[in-house]
């Protein structure tokens, strides 16, 4: 019986991900959000940024993923108080799962987008002296008129933290978005 349930999950999860990589390798500009553990921020920004591109016609031309630099919480669902702001601003994250950034990653995104400067020094440590760096940036630097520089992890913080996360988020994507069309005049 659990073996009969484990293929069933098996054979879906490998569904989703071959759909997944035939949308990776159809896309024109790929994006990366990372975070530490892929539960908290990162899943949220992938989840609005998603969001934003369906709105704009654009989700078959842009692909998005997050990951983590630790794996902690490989294969496990964003955090229940992540997905639940999420949702409260429409955005469902119920079928995203944690995985580790592989160094592969720095060849497969054109993004590759850090949470906060802790886990982007990881990801240069992680990508080496590769000419593939440049691609690794602070993704509040895409919201240069707030203050923050990085987004808090609300991990260990109470709701509002959670709050405050989704609406940093929500403005950095916005201007990704803005950059993203600019740039590849999509």
């Amino acid at each position: 019986m659990v073996t009969s349930i484990n293929k069933v999950v098996r054979a879906a999860f490998d569904f989703r991900q071959q759909r997944r990589d035939a949308a990776k390798a159809k896309a024109m500009v790929r994006v990366l959000f990372v975070c530490m553990g892929n539960i908290c921020r990162s899943p949220v920004a992938e989840g609005v940024f998603r969001r934003m591109l369906e709105s704009a016609g654009l989700d078959s031309k842009v692909y998005v993923d997050s990951a983590g630099t630790h794996s902690y919480h490989v294969g496990a669902p964003p955090d229940p108080r992540s997905q639940a702001t999420a949702l409260r601003r429409g955005v469902d994250l119920r079928d995203l799962r944690a995985r580790k950034v592989t160094v592969a990653d720095f060849a497969e995104f054109d993004y590759v987008l850090a949470m906060d400067r802790d886990n982007f020094a990881h990801l240069l440590a992680l990508c080496g002296q590769s000419p593939l760096q440049s691609r690794i940036q602070l993704f509040m630097d895409y919201a240069p008129e707030l203050p923050e520089q990085e987004v808090p992890d609300p991990y260990y913080g109470g709701p509002n933290g959670f709050e405050r996360v989704m609406d940093l988020i929500e403005e950095a994507a916005e201007g990704l978005l803005i950059s993203v069309r600019q740039r590849y005049r999509i």
